[in-house]
């Protein structure tokens, strides 16, 4: 019943707060964004939502996937009076002719993108502080950015700790049967030493010309980077995640000792809590589920609490 009862309690302050906020559609270089705004706060801070894996929009949904995280990220933030800049990764709808070509995207280039972002919002003078909130991969992204512009916090949700590539063998791992992993692990580990595998095993579709961006991905670690931020950090992590494991909350609390951490025990990996699952793969496609209760108010007062250090 209480878990009931807060989530009317989200899904009200949301729907009091999108009544009253400012939303507006903004473009930086090639990026297409949405800052949505508290009504009737001067300066408040802002969170730079920064998505995960894949063909993601300023959502949170991907071609297949429709979980809607940062949407209701977003709201709750917002009805907590945090401005928000969500943006659509490259890609996500269409690839845009100003990217480039495919095949020379790069990962550094998911960084330089939220970089630009941070710029735009330190520039634009209307806000008391910035903060980096990455989800999954975007925590990676966030880690990387904060290396480039200066930020005044950094938030991790359900951030892996590993390099991409043997992260994605330790899930395969997991679900594939041992003939059917084997050559998948041994392609990948080609690629991340930056060969190119042609043809790829069955189950690892990834075009030639593409390799060396997805090795570019592949092979970015974050600990080394996460040891350099000198801003306050929160680092949030799920029981009911089945894609980052409790290992990566540890690493990443050890590499960052002074950070604050929250670990949810029924929280899956698109933030909702979870029974089972099944119950865990239906979230992915469930906009209408609400966050965990829990980690919003613990990210929501870790923006806006001025005494943090």
């Amino acid at each position: 019943m209480r878990a009931v009862l807060a989530a009317i309690g989200l899904l009200l302050s949301a729907l009091t707060a999108a009544a009253s906020a400012e939303e507006s559609k903004i473009t930086v270089g090639a990026i297409d964004a949405v800052l949505t705004t508290p009504a009737g706060v001067e300066r408040p801070p802002v969170a730079l939502l920064i998505a995960g894996s894949g063909s993601t929009d300023h959502d949170g949904n991907g071609p297949q996937m429709k979980p809607a995280t940062l949407k209701k990220l977003s709201e709750q933030l917002v009805a907590r009076n945090i401005a928000t800049l969500r943006y659509d990764k490259r890609g996500a709808g269409a690839w845009k002719p100003e990217f480039g070509k495919p095949e020379d995207f790069r990962f550094k280039d998911y960084v330089e993108d939220a970089a630009a972002l941070v710029n735009y919002l330190r520039s634009s003078g209307k806000f008391s502080r910035i903060v980096l909130v990455g989800h999954s991969e975007g925590g990676l992204v966030a880690i990387l950015a904060a290396q480039k512009q200066p930020i005044d916090r950094l938030v991790l949700l359900a951030t892996a700790a590993r390099k991409q590539g043997d992260l994605l063998k330790a899930q395969l791992e997991k679900k594939l049967p041992p003939e059917t992993y084997g050559p998948i692990a041994k392609a990948i580990d080609a690629i991340m030493a930056g060969q190119i595998v042609d043809p790829s095993p069955p189950g690892l579709s990834i075009p030639p010309a593409l390799q060396p961006g997805i090795a570019s991905a592949f092979t970015e670690d974050p600990i080394a980077p996460l040891k350099k931020v000198q801003a306050p950090m929160l680092i949030v992590g799920g029981g009911r995640d089945r894609q980052v494991a409790r290992l990566d909350f540890l690493a990443l609390s050890t590499a960052a000792s002074t950070a604050k951490t929250l670990w949810v025990p029924e929280m899956n990996h698109v933030l909702v809590d979870v029974g089972n699952d099944a119950d865990d793969l239906a979230a992915y496609n469930q906009p209408e589920r609400p966050l965990d209760a829990a980690m919003i108010e613990e990210v929501a007062a870790f923006i806006s609490d001025a005494g943090v250090r």
